[in-house]
């Protein structure tokens, strides 16, 4: 029996007409409709063949250290995303693009220690974040304000530093205090007098010392006026004392009789 063939037009038409298979699951994951469970699995970075469909996305207790910009692949429908206990250290401005769906981010228990709102911005569904047990001793407060849907903030178990430079957080912790989860545990590192002392337990007579050095445009104005005069003055003044010292010692050298009168004596 002869092979019957299938014309290349009609053939072309059945691709079109039939997309290809989505992505097989990460050879290193487990994969339910919407689900990826690639936790537990030693990956040093995030798996790119993961389906867009993918709404649940589990990557914890691996050994992520950094994520870099455009670390994930699209997935537009992606709602939760947990690197738990990896040991991220970097994470790109950029990492996060494409995630604007992402409503849960859980980035507890790694080696942070400084984050850039930048790379928050992308987040904008975002509800619930944990940056707990991390190395964070100081947060700019624009983290949390670059997400506009956060309802949900943890920050405990972080080496705080209580000083003069964790005022504008705590301001935006004490206008937000019904986002901040664990208030308790939201506890000071350094300096040592106030090792264990809960930030949250502040109040504005704690940070009394922390004068604002920046400076007005009128003391700019003032420096501006001031300055150029007091200059002027300066070398009017070193001038004229300068003169006064010469002209003092022109007289001792032209008149000896003024240093020994007895020898100019008229006789």
């Amino acid at each position: 029996m002869g092979c019957w063939r299938v014309p290349g037009p009609v053939l072309a038409l059945l691709l079109l007409l039939c997309p290809p298979p989505s992505p097989a699951c990460p050879a290193a994951c487990r994969c339910s409709p919407g689900e990826a469970d690639c936790a537990e699995r030693g990956l040093r970075e995030v798996p790119w063949s993961l389906s867009t469909n993918t709404s649940t996305l589990w990557l914890g207790y691996n050994f992520i250290t950094v994520l870099g910009p455009r670390s994930f692949p699209p997935l537009p429908g992606l709602r939760l995303l947990s690197l738990v206990h990896n040991r991220l250290e970097l994470i790109h401005s950029q990492a996060l693009l494409g995630l604007g769906a992402l409503q849960e981010l859980d980035l507890s228990h790694n080696h942070l220690s400084v984050l850039s709102p930048e790379t928050f911005l992308p987040l904008t569904s975002l509800a619930t974040l944990n940056l707990g047990s991390n190395r964070l001793g100081q947060l700019e407060p624009g983290v949390p304000g670059a997400l506009p849907q956060l309802q949900a903030l943890f920050l405990e178990d972080n080496p705080w530093v209580c000083s003069c430079s964790i005022l504008p957080l705590w301001r935006w912790l004490s206008h937000n205090r019904e986002k901040v989860r664990e208030k308790t545990l939201l506890l000071c590192r350094v300096p040592e007098q106030l090792n264990k002392y809960p930030i949250m337990a502040f109040g504005d007579e704690s940070f009394r010392q922390c004068q604002d050095t920046s400076l007005s445009p009128q003391h700019y104005i003032a420096f501006f006026i001031i300055g150029p005069f007091s200059f002027i003055a300066s070398i009017f003044f070193c001038t004229f004392l300068g003169s006064l010292v010469v002209f003092y010692h022109s007289l001792r050298r032209e008149s000896p009789c003024w240093r020994r009168p007895r020898v100019c004596r008229a006789h």
